[in-house]
């Protein structure tokens, strides 16, 4: 049985004992490979050998000493979603497109883009809202019946008719086995969309940009703390974990390269599987 955020247990030794072994293993067969120490001491390194196969991430049954990870992108089509197709497609790596109904009609490319973001397989649509609070959100969680309007209205016009949503400017979950809401103001906003029979998902881990809109720190940093979330048992639902950043964070080169490089890391460990949010435990249970 999967352990949840309200039952899970800690067990922190299985990583470490992963970590013991491969290093063992690298001493054992001679490997001349030079290992930063750094690097070493992390569960993700440069060391691993390339993944045979990338994991099929709508496979339903997952090895027991796999760990799965959610990529999911924020406020679609925007900026950089083209360039997000192509990393994706490059690795062979599935995601979930959180996107935005106003923006999926703002201009041409837009509409190109939510075309292309539709007919990709690797792929999966979720809502955002309409109007993406208009980016003024302590008044937007003010009026909760505007709130599901604004869903509805995204979810009419997109026809993202399986109800999977993120709150714009928040990170909020409303699950049948899951309630958090970071900002208590949004709370009563949040309760009406779970009625309103929406299943509200949040995010574990953020990659957020510098003041120039670019991705901030290098992938080593991110894989460390993705590391980190796993050892120390902080996903909200154990060995599951839902990585965010946002679309228009990628339109320069080294946003891009560190993005993929990220990607192609965590593959490389052979120590994890990809999935569309629909494969999150419990989401498709009925609210209650």
């Amino acid at each position: 049985m999967r352990k949840t955020f309200a039952e899970k247990s800690r067990n922190k030794t299985f990583l470490g004992m992963i970590a013991l072994m491969s290093a063992t293993s690298i001493i054992l067969n001679g490997c001349n490979r030079q290992i930063d120490k750094k690097a070493s001491e992390s569960l993700i390194s440069n060391n691993y050998p390339d993944a045979k196969i990338v994991p099929k991430a709508d496979d339903e049954s997952v090895v027991t000493d796999k760990r799965v990870i959610y990529l999911t992108f924020d406020d679609g089509p925007n900026q950089g979603t083209e360039n997000l197709l192509k990393i994706l497609n490059k690795r062979n790596v599935v995601a979930t497109a959180f996107v935005v109904g106003q923006h999926a009609y703002g201009s041409k490319k837009q509409k190109d883009d939510m075309e292309l973001l539709k007919t990709d397989p690797l792929i999966e649509l979720a809502n955002h809202s309409f109007t993406h609070a208009h980016n003024k959100y302590s008044d937007f969680y003010k009026n909760y019946e505007a709130v599901v309007r604004d869903f509805d209205a995204a979810r009419d016009s997109l026809k993202l008719y399986d109800k999977i949503a993120r709150t714009p400017g928040r990170n909020i979950w409303r699950l049948k086995n899951i309630n958090v809401t970071d900002i208590k103001s949004s709370t009563q906003a949040a309760n009406r969309l779970k009625q309103a029979g929406y299943k509200v998902v949040g995010w574990d881990l953020e990659w957020k940009p510098t003041n120039k809109m670019a991705l901030k720190g290098s992938h080593e940093a991110m894989l460390k703390k993705v590391d980190s979330i796993f050892f120390n048992d902080l996903e909200k639902t154990s060995r599951h974990l839902v990585f965010l950043t946002h679309d228009q964070y990628l339109t320069d080169a080294d946003s891009i390269n560190e993005l993929d490089l990220f990607i192609e890391k965590l593959q490389k460990t052979n120590r994890f599987v990809f999935r569309k949010i629909s494969k999150y435990p419990e989401i498709n249970e009925i609210l209650n």
